[in-house]
């Protein structure tokens, strides 16, 4: 070979070489400080043992995103800054139907967020557990076949909380016990991704969906730690279960996430986070391939910044799964963003608790409705037990677990029951179970028949509706009006669908949400409702250290 043609080459590779992004290394410190600080916040779940995760390595995640970053530096995340922070699907598409942007860049933009922050121990909210390796790739596939593009989400990074099927990475619920558990791609997951959806991560939250420990604070995990608020780090809870989709969302980590709720698992961390989050009706998406509490209650839901957004995700993930049987017949191939523009409040009746209007943001809130043209009529807010709820979580987890476990999980898990995995956990308590596990030892004291199972759905089911159904039917209500997660239970009872939207934020700085809720199905009215409410009152705010 040519000497001066040798020289150029190697040149040339040098540069490449020192142009690739660096990626810094994770250190691990000493949070004595910060716990001792946290010792005496006024919510006694805030009082955390530990903050840094026990189980996972950071530097594992960066090493997920090392060959992915290639040379996209500083100067390219600023320049790039305005076309994605707190933009909407529709506008991120729009920059890059322009040419101002790929899906490349777009994705590698979201990685180099994620490394900035949660490499910093000051920032970090510990709300990931694990990264595609190939997201980037895939993005590059998108821009070659950007031309097929059929729908909105496509080459859109997408988040999936960690109880979620995706054959790149394993599902931990947040368990160490289920760290290696690699298994095929959950239903919803295969409907993102025939959409042109990239999976860019894994996302932290409360060990099995909240349901493992007694009085443990929302967000912890023994695989991810404890996620973090963006809008007050240890100062704000993240709500739970779904804490790390809304943390990862709230900071803006991607496009948008999938969260679960079996009971205010969806509501709670997006009012905290300050985020739109969608509950739907049981059964109108799958839960295949979804880690599970319960199959009466349990059902996956988009957690995004916008209520398009989550019209978007939502339209994406639907379908009849032959293996989940309560999808069969549900609404399918519905283009919810379409319509959104048509939605108005007038002419629409809510009713709003009245205990509810001592709450001054919950009490601006429905002037504000009324003065967009919408009807509100007071209500009483009633006591309801909700008698069996707990028992019924129990019952169905003792028989749903073992068949996520035989049907869906990792070949290779050597568990069979909920009880295998207590007694996984005790050979390493401080470890895997910091907090104990008491939740699970409700599980394992739960004992009733299948007669009994099925009278406790039915007697469930028919409170639910009765509690939200005496007060539409007296007032011909369209639509109930609640504050963050405080009526998921009952919702979930009666299997009404609920839209949070953010309302605004307390003196302090905490984000609060107007939750919306309807009769079964009626998702396509939640989000024209909480739209109109959005595009009147713009409430988000980005986390001010997350600018």
């Amino acid at each position: 070979m040519n000497k001066g043609v040798f020289l150029l080459l190697f040149v040339t590779a040098s540069y490449a070489v020192a142009q690739t992004t660096n990626i810094p290394t994770w250190t691990p410190y000493d949070e004595a400080d910060e716990l001792a600080k946290n010792a005496t916040h006024e919510s006694q779940r805030m009082r955390y043992k530990l903050i840094q995760s026990k189980n996972l390595d950071k530097n594992d995640l960066w090493k997920s995103m090392a060959g992915q970053l290639g040379r996209f530096s500083q100067q390219d995340y600023q320049a790039l800054k305005p076309l994605i922070l707190e933009q909407d699907i529709p506008t991120l598409q729009a920059n890059i139907k322009s040419g101002k942007l790929t899906y490349e860049k777009l994705t590698q933009w979201y990685l180099y967020r994620i490394l900035t922050y949660e490499n910093d121990r000051n920032k970090a909210l510990n709300n990931l557990i694990s990264i595609n390796p190939k997201a980037v790739a895939e993005a590059r596939q998108r821009d070659k076949n950007k031309a097929k593009a059929t729908h909105p989400l496509f080459g859109m990074p997408i988040i999936l909380k960690d109880n979620i099927n995706f054959e790149g990475l394993p599902t931990t619920a947040g368990a160490q016990a289920f760290k290696n558990n690699s298994a095929k791609d959950a239903f919803i997951v295969d409907r993102l991704q025939e959409k042109g959806a990239i999976i860019l991560a894994k996302a932290n939250l409360s060990e099995w969906a909240n349901f493992m420990c007694l009085d443990c604070p929302n967000g912890y995990s023994a695989m991810g730690g404890q996620t973090l608020n963006p809008y007050g780090r240890k100062q704000f809870d993240t709500g739970g279960s779904s804490s790390g989709s809304g943390s990862t969302v709230a900071a803006n980590y991607a496009a948008g996430a999938v969260g679960s709720e079996t009971s205010g698992s969806i509501l709670s961390p997006a009012s905290a986070n300050s985020l739109v989050g969608l509950k739907p009706t049981t059964g109108l998406l799958s839960r295949g391939g979804i880690v599970p509490i319960s199959s009466t209650f349990d059902t996956p839901g988009p957690m995004t910044r916008t209520v398009t957004d989550a019209a978007i995700l939502l339209s994406a993930m639907t379908g009849e799964d032959p293996t989940d049987p309560a999808t069969k017949g549900n609404p399918k191939n519905k283009t919810y963003w379409q319509d959104l523009q048509s939605g108005s409040l007038k002419g629409v009746r809510f009713g709003a608790y009245t205990p509810f209007l001592k709450d001054s943001l919950y009490k601006a809130t429905v002037e504000k409705i009324r003065s967009l043209g919408g009807t509100v009529i007071d209500i009483e807010l009633e006591q309801a037990t909700n008698e069996g709820f707990s028992t019924l979580l129990n019952a169905d987890m003792t028989a749903d677990l073992p068949n996520y476990m035989k049907n869906y999980g990792s070949g290779s898990l050597p568990y069979q029951s909920v009880a295998d995995i207590v007694a996984y956990n005790k050979l390493d308590s401080a470890n895997r179970m910091p907090y104990g596990q008491g939740r699970f030892g409700g599980v394992l004291k739960t004992n009733i028949s299948a007669d009994e199972m099925a009278q406790l759905r039915t007697s469930i089911r028919k409170n639910g509706v009765s509690y939200f159904e005496k007060p539409m039917q007296q007032h011909q209500l369209d639509v109930i009006l609640s504050i963050n997660n405080r009526s998921a239970g009952l919702a979930a009872a009666a299997n009404y669908p609920c839209l949070t939207v953010p309302m605004g934020y307390r003196p302090n700085g905490e984000p609060v949400g107007i939750t919306f809720i309807a009769r079964p199905y009626e998702e396509d009215k939640l989000l024209k409702l909480g739209h109109a409410y959005e595009q009147a009152t713009k409430a988000r705010k980005l986390p001010e250290a997350y600018k």
